[in-house]
Formats: C-alpha cells, sequence, structure tokens
C-alpha cells in the first residue's frame, strides 16, 4: 500500500483557534482537557482522541474535516504531525473530489487517532456530506481515552463486520458483535470500546449536514 501524505492537524487547529483570539488554557478549559495536551496536539506532539477531536470542532465551530485538508494557505506543503503509528494517517476535506466508482485498497485515505481508532474512507461522491469509513478499533481501543461520552452533528450508522464494540449510546449500554448494526442522531453522547483481544471492525456512514 502506497504512503499518502501526512495531515498537519495540529497547525491547523493552532490557526483555528489563534484566529478566534482563544487561548491554549481557553480552549483546554473549554473541553476540559489540559492545556498541556492541547499544546502537544498543535505541536504535532500527540494525536488526539476521537472524542477530543469532536470536542476541538464543536469548541472552535469548524467542521472536522476542515482540520485534514491539505493544502496550507501559503502553498507550502504541510508539516508532518508526529504519530507513533508506522501505518497511514491522511483523510482529506476536499468534498468536491471523486474517491471512486471503484477504490483499491492502496487507494484508501486513512487516519490513525490516539485512542487505538483507525478511519480509512472507502469511497466519496463529489459534494455529498457522507462519511464512509472502514473503522477499527484495537483491542483495549476507544472513541475516547477518558471514559467521556461525545457528541457531534450528523446521523450514524453501522454495521461491525468482525470482534466486539460496547457503545454507550446516552444511559443505555449495547454490546455489539459480528453482524450487529447500529443508527442513531449522533448528537446523543456516546461512547465505542473494544473491551476484547482481537480488532473489532466495522463499516461506519456519518451523514452530515450539507
Amino acid at each position: 500500500m502506497s504512503e499518502p501524505k501526512v495531515p498537519a492537524i495540529g497547525p491547523r487547529i493552532r490557526r483555528e483557534r489563534t484566529a478566534r483570539a482563544m487561548t491554549i488554557r481557553g480552549l483546554a478549559r473549554d473541553i476540559g482537557v489540559s492545556a498541556s495536551l492541547i499544546s502537544q496536539i498543535e505541536t504535532g506532539k500527540s494525536q488526539p482522541s476521537v472524542s477530543t477531536l469532536y470536542a476541538i470542532t464543536s469548541a472552535l465551530g469548524v467542521p472536522l474535516e476542515d482540520l485534514f485538508d491539505s493544502d496550507e494557505p501559503d502553498g507550502r506543503a504541510p508539516v508532518p504531525a508526529a504519530s507513533d503509528d508506522a501505518g497511514m494517517n491522511y483523510i482529506s476535506t476536499d468534498r468536491t473530489k471523486e474517491l471512486g466508482p471503484h477504490v483499491a485498497p492502496e487507494e484508501r485515505e486513512v487516519l490513525t487517532l490516539d485512542s487505538g481508532v483507525t478511519w480509512q474512507r472507502l469511497g466519496q461522491v463529489p459534494h455529498h456530506h457522507v462519511d464512509f469509513l472502514l473503522v477499527t478499533y484495537e483491542p483495549g481501543g476507544s472513541s475516547s481515552r477518558h471514559n467521556e461520552l461525545m457528541r457531534h452533528n450528523g446521523t450514524e450508522y453501522g454495521y461491525l463486520i468482525s470482534g466486539e464494540l460496547v457503545l454507550t449510546l446516552g444511559f443505555d449500554e449495547h454490546r455489539l458483535g459480528p453482524g450487529a448494526a447500529v443508527c442513531f442522531e449522533s448528537a446523543t453522547p456516546h461512547r465505542y470500546r473494544n473491551d476484547g483481544d482481537v480488532p473489532a471492525v466495522g463499516v461506519w456512514f456519518v451523514v452530515e449536514p450539507s
């Protein structure tokens, strides 16, 4: 599999934050994390978890995909973000481009997050705000490192292919096995975690407001 570009997530978060005259401490306070974690994310020393990434974009008022645009405003190539993973970690934000109609494994855009979760984009139809993803939760992986629930825009549909996941949805807990399907409004507080000893792999659609 050929290696795609690595997104400069941290510098984009810093740019969006400073454009809003928000301090690191202010952003950290708004989403309930330490200022040092925000600093490490912005400098590329740490990758955020799924829930932290959604919390940052909600606090800044920007779409999640805006953080994965590989083109810097001045035309320069972005500085690669640090990662402990040797695999791919790039998902494009360009909703005008086509990924398909046939997408080979080496053509997928991939993002690896800090909490043991990997997203692979399986395709994209131009101008449609739908994320079509192959999602992998490694053993012990979770959408949050600190057990907090997350919420974000859109409607979520998922089908688990292999492994097991525990979905916390509001006050309810659901244990998902191979063949299980879920669907709910993503504004409902939720969290996924893999308590098993094998990866949990599934196909997810997140339909966002256009």
